[in-house]
């Protein structure tokens, strides 16, 4: 495996970064995970347009162009010759020294692209659904550290993933701070109630999903009714159907949560059309490579 370390490719096990880098640190950076198909980079636009907003929100300002960080994932790909993936981009403050003070850093940033396989869910899930729970902790407060940044510092997430583990579940379902619906570990969550799609507004600590911003999109294309709109465990519990959504998970259709069946506990018929013009979309829209 070649990793993209600081603008050169190098084996894996030459990938090394400082001790003193702010990313390992104190979690000071940025990150994106992006899906590759059949060498086609998906909606890498979008992602790469995010991660520079995120990096301009904690005030790092990264020396790439877009046009290069494109460029950068797309080398990267063709060096490890994979036609799927799974890219982790990574840009952190680079080298300081033992303090917060992200001055002392002096600009040096660290940018990393792995690219590589990836399996969040087994494949029986997709097909048959799966089971997660309510855990105790919440979503960051949107004015402690807004989920819609996609840093570094993902401990709030893993918390809520170890608590899931201990309980026997693959994936936890995660409240905000007022006790509404907010999102999983690592997916943006929807639910159906009587034809219509429902998932929270990004204001109620959810992060600005791509896939869940493309499930939107088909909605619209297929004329499904979509809201942005509040909710609490009692909607959902409620509900005809639910899905999660993210860039590794993709679209897993969600069956029981806490113990409560979902509809009739089966993926319904309007995730199942969701999903399907989902894939069509991951072979047309986004950058397209050759090997």
């Amino acid at each position: 495996m070649k990793v993209y370390l600081n603008g050169k490719l190098v084996d894996k096990k030459e990938a090394k970064i400082s001790v003193f880098d702010h990313g390992y640190l104190y979690g000071d950076g940025v990150f994106e995970g992006i899906r590759v198909y059949n060498c086609l980079v998906f909606k890498l636009k979008e992602h790469i347009d995010r991660l520079y907003e995120s990096a301009h929100t904690i005030t790092l300002g990264i020396s790439f162009t877009k046009k290069a960080m494109i460029d950068a994932v797309v080398k990267t790909l063709k060096e490890n010759k994979l036609k799927d993936a799974y890219v982790r981009l990574v840009v952190s403050r680079g080298e300081g020294d033992l303090g917060l003070d992200p001055r002392k850093c002096k600009g040096n940033q660290t940018m990393v692209i792995i690219a590589d396989k990836i399996v969040l869910y087994p494949k029986e899930l997709y097909q048959k659904g799966m089971a997660i729970i309510t855990v105790p902790t919440v979503r960051n407060h949107p004015e402690a550290l807004n989920p819609q940044l996609k840093s570094l510092n993902y401990l709030n997430n893993i918390l809520a993933k170890i608590e899931a583990s201990n309980s026997g579940y693959q994936e936890a379902l995660m409240l905000n701070h007022l006790g509404y619906v907010a999102e999983c570990t690592g997916d943006n969550i929807f639910m159906v109630k009587n034809d219509a799609l429902y998932t929270p507004p990004q204001c109620m600590g959810t992060l600005k999903g791509i896939t869940r911003n493309t499930v939107l999109d088909i909605a619209r294309k297929l004329k499904i009714p979509a809201h942005e709109h509040i909710f609490t465990r009692h909607e959902i519990y409620n509900a005809d159907e639910c899905f999660l959504t993210g860039t590794a998970a993709e679209i897993i259709p969600v069956v029981k949560i806490d113990e409560r069946a979902i509809g009739d506990a089966k993926p319904g018929n309007v995730t199942k059309r969701i999903m399907k013009e989902f894939h069509k979309l991951t072979k047309t829209d986004g950058v397209k490579y050759s090997l």
